[in-house]
Order: C-alpha cells, then structure tokens, then sequence
C-alpha cells in the first residue's frame, strides 16, 4: 500500500536519517531522490513516485523490491524465484540486472524451481533432493538431465556435495 519512494527507503532509514540530520527526521527530497536514482538504474516504469506500489506490474513491484535491499549495500544478494509472474521482457531486466550485479562482484544466490532460468544464469548449480544438497554442478557440466537426475535422487550426478 505504501509509494514507492517509501517502499525503496524503508531498508535505508538509518542512513536517511543520518543524512537528513534533522533530530531523526527523514528529508522527503532525500527520499525522493535515491528513490528516483534507483528508478533510473533498475529502469523502473511508474507515473510518480508517489504512486503506491500496488499498481505497478508485477515486473516493476519485483524492481522495487530489489531496489530496496540493493540501496542496502549487501555483500550477499538472496533473491528466491525472482522473475516468478512476470512478462518475457521483464524477466530478461531482472536476468540482465543480476548478472551485472555478479560481473560487479556481488554473491547472488538464486532459488529458482525454473530449469532453464537456472541453466541460463548460475555459475554453479546446487541440487537438493528430500531436504539434502545431492550434487554441486559447474555449469559447463550443467544440462538438463544432469540437474533432474540429481533433484530426483539418481546417483551418479553431479560432484557430490
């Protein structure tokens, strides 16, 4: 129900309120502003910032999320089924942002129950089966069957993890 420039600073509140040095009090302008440069760079689509979260698609409502911890500065990005819902081209955003997120030398783990976004984007591949790590996969070795042996249970996949 909140903007998305109030969505985009709730992970940030320390640092806004630091910044804005008014006894705890948080600049609307500073809000606004890494609002609309976090807009910029996930090339979010809106009318105004203003604008409640909800109505945006659901591509966009992905970016804002993934805007919100990014402005965190995290060493470590967990991003679980992230593309789930949206359109092609909204995926291939999301798909394109994390690997420069990767290439930048951010660790982003994906959990994704999408084959082929998987073998598409990992570097490495973790298989679990029944609650267990059954297999460690360089994705130079990474193939479909590969992958749903060891996500089956099948021995014989993978690196043994």
């Amino acid at each position: 129900d909140m903007s998305i420039e109030r969505n985009m600073g709730l992970t940030q509140l320390k640092t806004l309120r630091r910044e804005t040095g008014r006894g705890g009090l948080i600049s609307r302008k500073v809000e606004r502003d890494r609002a609309a440069d976090w807009g910029l760079r996930l090339q979010l689509k809106y009318s105004r910032l203003s604008d409640a979260v909800g109505v945006l698609s659901g591509g966009n409502q992905q970016k804002v999320v993934l805007a919100k911890w990014l402005a965190t500065e995290p060493a470590v990005l967990i991003v679980d089924e992230p593309t789930r819902g949206i359109d092609v081209g909204t995926k291939a955003e999301v798909h394109r942002l994390l690997s420069e997120l990767a290439a930048q030398d951010l660790a982003v783990l994906m959990i994704s129950s999408d084959l082929p976004e998987v073998l598409g984007m990992a570097d490495r591949i973790l298989v679990m089966h029944e609650g267990r790590l059954t297999a460690q996969i360089a994705r130079a070795d990474a193939t479909e069957e590969s992958v749903m042996a060891a996500a089956t249970g099948r021995p014989g996949t993978g690196k043994a993890a």
